[in-house]
């Protein structure tokens, strides 16, 4: 057992939290998985079925932006997914409320310390970002290529459909720069031995749900 692994043991049963939500944490991927995908915390239904973005912003960074099938996004062997927060910090009053403090400083950050052969980073909305890259602005970390340390890395704004201002404020992003992020994803991939072209095909449900 690495390293990794144990620590992943210990925070799933971490009850750090326990006296203000029900904890379950949910962390996903082996050690050797070559892209670490960062996000701020489970909502609501990851909560519930313990599959992370098995949701509309999970439906909408799969088929829309990384153009892959759900079977590449959730091969614990390409993909190594976690964030701010490993448990559903509840219901605030414009969406979810922020993950607390503690899970990175316990956990996360020993993930991507711990996590060997990791070759691309994908960070996931501003609450992220803002913790792997403070005192930065968010806009510009998305529209720029980032390292962390050492690795190359990718801010994506959040995917879910609250994030509607923003993305009408920067139309660009899925124009312009989300190709480019794609286009370094699949190059791992192949590398892997995979590529995009399994992409599921994407079913006007979705596409409702997530536009």
């Amino acid at each position: 057992m690495t390293e990794l692994e144990k620590l992943q043991a210990q925070l799933r049963a971490c009850r750090h939290c326990e006296g203000m939500l029900e904890p379950r944490p949910v962390v996903h991927g082996n050690p050797g998985a070559p892209i670490l995908q960062v996000s701020q915390a489970p909502g609501k239904k990851v909560h519930e079925t313990g599959i992370p973005f098995n949701d509309a912003s999970g439906r909408r960074l799969r088929q829309y932006w990384y153009q892959i099938s759900d079977a590449q996004f959730y091969d614990p062997d390409l993909f190594y997914i976690t964030s701010m927060g490993h448990c559903y910090p509840g219901k605030g009053k414009t969406g979810d409320k922020k993950p607390p403090r503690c899970c990175f400083d316990m956990w996360t950050r020993q993930e991507i310390e711990l996590k060997p052969g990791t070759r691309m980073m994908l960070v996931i909305g501003r609450e992220a970002a803002s913790r792997l890259f403070p005192k930065r602005e968010f806009t510009e970390l998305v529209f720029q290529d980032q390292e962390y340390d050492g690795i190359p890395c990718y801010v994506l704004p959040h995917p879910s459909p609250l994030n509607v201002r923003w993305f009408r404020m920067h139309p660009e992003f899925e124009t312009q720069r989300m190709p480019v992020i794609r286009e370094k994803l699949h190059q791992v991939l192949k590398t892997a031995g995979q590529d995009g072209s399994g992409s599921d095909k994407v079913d006007s449900e979705g596409a409702s749900a997530d536009r």
